[in-house]
């Protein structure tokens, strides 16, 4: 896998401040912060959102959908702490960033984008910079993607009323699973841990927001309140 540098000395120093605001949250771990000095987070947006693009905020992407803010995206990767030996799920492909990201630590990525359009903009940003372990499939990702289950990690990035038993079927044995979960106006970012017939659960962020999962395994539809 790899990274063509590109655009790089336009971008560069709004890169760099990026990178001290998600240290100033927390995150000061080297590889992470290289992680985000290494992928241009302005390909995987519109360009019309391009001056926006290094923010450390969430950036709409059309759709109804939004790229995640980096510091939380760095909160995750320093949870999370993927090896490159991991298998990774990524359920919400949206712009692509946080797929890169992953690739970039892990073994291979698979991810699941309900919107077609998104899934196809973030494919051509990943063969752009030539980050070549991932899969992406267009679908309901409240079901996985059993076809390549068990996942040393799973990565939600919409929130659900529930944790999917889907996502718990297909977490590996000493597996890491973050979600979001709660109401669809707030929700705590949760983190799971199988250990052996064990699972433990932590409460990583309170007070978030993301946008909803829908599918089978969470709400039905933009506006219900149910899971199905």
């Amino acid at each position: 896998m790899a990274v063509e540098p590109l655009d790089d000395r336009r971008f560069a120093g709004y890169r760099r401040k990026l990178i001290e605001q998600i240290r100033v949250r927390g995150i000061d771990d080297l590889a992470i912060l290289q992680l985000f000095d290494r992928v241009p987070r302005h390909l995987f947006v519109p360009e019309g959102v391009w001056p926006r693009a290094y923010e450390d905020a969430a950036i709409p992407i059309g759709y109804g959908q939004t790229a995640s803010q980096p510091s939380l995206q760095a909160l995750y990767l320093s949870v999370l702490q993927v090896t490159p030996d991991d298998t990774v799920l990524e359920i919400g492909t949206g712009s692509g960033f946080l797929t890169a990201l992953l690739a970039l630590t892990a073994d291979r990525v698979y991810s699941v984008e309900r919107i077609r359009e998104l899934s196809v903009r973030a494919r051509a940003v990943l063969d752009q910079l030539r980050i070549n372990n991932v899969a992406l499939m267009v679908g309901d990702g409240t079901i996985g993607w059993r076809k390549y289950a068990p996942f040393d990690v799973i990565v939600v990035s919409a929130a659900s009323p529930s944790v999917p038993h889907s996502f718990m079927d297909q977490l590996a044995e000493g597996g890491r699973l973050l979600i979001p979960v709660g109401t669809r106006k707030r929700q705590e970012l949760m983190l799971l841990r199988r250990d052996g017939s064990e699972i433990h659960e932590e409460i990583i962020h309170g007070a978030c927001t993301f946008v909803p999962l829908l599918g089978q395994f969470a709400w039905a539809s933009e506006t219900s309140e149910d899971a199905t």
